[in-house]
């Protein structure tokens, strides 16, 4: 997984069927009680959608729209996409093919 850096000036845009990601943190206390150190935590798989794409292009040229859309709330798989930090803040850069599942409350 690749991971980048960028600057408070900078602002992202995904193309394509691309989705900016913000993973959300998963619970650091066992039903036991028992707090986990961040060390021993599993990458979360669950993330906020706050920015896509337009959608893919199909065979014929025509934009498929996505599926998802920004604040859906999603599952993605755990080793897809691109790591990007900015203003300090982790984000996850992935297609949307490697989203799946849709959270509902």
């Amino acid at each position: 997984m690749a991971k980048t850096s960028l600057t408070a000036k900078e602002k992202i845009k995904p193309l394509a069927d691309y989705l900016m990601i913000e993973p959300l943190e998963q619970e650091t206390t066992l039903p036991s009680g028992i707090i986990l150190p961040d060390t021993a935590k599993e990458k979360p798989q669950k993330g906020r959608i706050i920015a896509t794409g337009k959608g893919k292009k199909n065979e014929k040229g025509e934009i498929v729209s996505l599926e998802v859309k920004v604040g859906d709330v999603v599952m993605y798989k755990k080793w897809g996409g691109t790591e990007v930090k900015l203003d300090g803040k982790e984000y996850l850069l992935v297609r949307e093919e490697d989203v799946l599942a849709i959270v509902e409350a």
